[in-house]
């Protein structure tokens, strides 16, 4: 098997975004799934963990996700530079572009004839993620220690309201959590779990003994045990949901 790997630039509200795009050769009637990445774009740690889900049979789509704000092909370090700038566009971008680029990557997709539709995502990638099984069309999602759920935080003050609009969901959650993780203590993860009991969601949870962006193969906070099991969690429920 071969993993073919391209850019592609999507037509999104008068702008561009790009995506990188994965499949495996030869082709088969696959499920497509967007990966969403942290605030630093397509990082070499991002795109390993796309190949990785593209060798296990998915197309999978890499988008930007501050298409709108920088220019394309930016990646940012995993440094005080990169994080401040990644951090400082977080409240500048209007939940609305991320809404337009999945539709964009949906459209996409569809018009190559894929019909099953995933969504996985790391920090503000597992946002994202959530706030993608708003969608109807949007079977399964794996949300890894999303930030900014529990505080509604993300976007232009007053704009985020991905937890409040739970309910919408229709497909599956797979939500994957650190203990120690800083960002999300445990009365933010306790937020999220109760408006997901109280929408009747679809959802499994499991909390690690780990920091924030433990999955993430550089850096001191990667936990390669957990990495291991966790991102196994996430196949047999992809696998699982998208009848794959």
């Amino acid at each position: 098997m071969k993993l073919s790997e391209i850019s592609i630039d999507l037509a999104v509200d008068g702008g561009l975004m790009r995506c990188r795009m994965m499949d495996t050769l030869p082709q088969r009637d696959r499920p497509a799934l967007v990966l969403y990445s942290e605030i630093f774009q397509l990082t070499g740690p991002v795109l390993r963990l796309a190949r990785f889900y593209a060798g296990h049979g998915y197309r999978v789509y890499v988008p930007e996700v501050y298409w709108r704000r920088l220019p394309i092909g930016t990646v940012l370090g995993y440094d005080d530079a990169g994080r401040d700038l990644g951090n400082s566009l977080k409240p500048l971008t209007p939940m609305a572009d991320y809404d337009l680029g999945l539709a964009a990557i949906l459209e996409h997709a569809r018009n190559d004839g894929l019909d099953r539709f995933g969504a996985i995502g790391y920090c503000l990638g597992g946002h994202l993620s959530f706030r993608a099984a708003l969608s109807p069309e949007i079977s399964a999602s794996v949300c890894f220690y999303g930030t900014d759920l529990h505080g509604a935080s993300l976007g232009p003050a007053g704009q985020c309201d991905t937890l409040a609009r739970c309910s919408e969901i229709q497909g599956s959650m797979l939500m994957i959590w650190g203990r120690q993780d800083p960002h999300i203590p445990l009365e933010g993860r306790r937020t999220v779990q109760a408006a997901l009991e109280a929408a009747g969601t679809d959802y499994e949870w499991h909390e690690f003994n780990a920091s924030h962006a433990f999955g993430r193969d550089e850096g001191e906070r990667h936990d390669p045990e957990i990495s291991r099991s966790s991102h196994g969690l996430a196949l047999d429920f992809l696998a699982r949901h998208l009848k794959f």
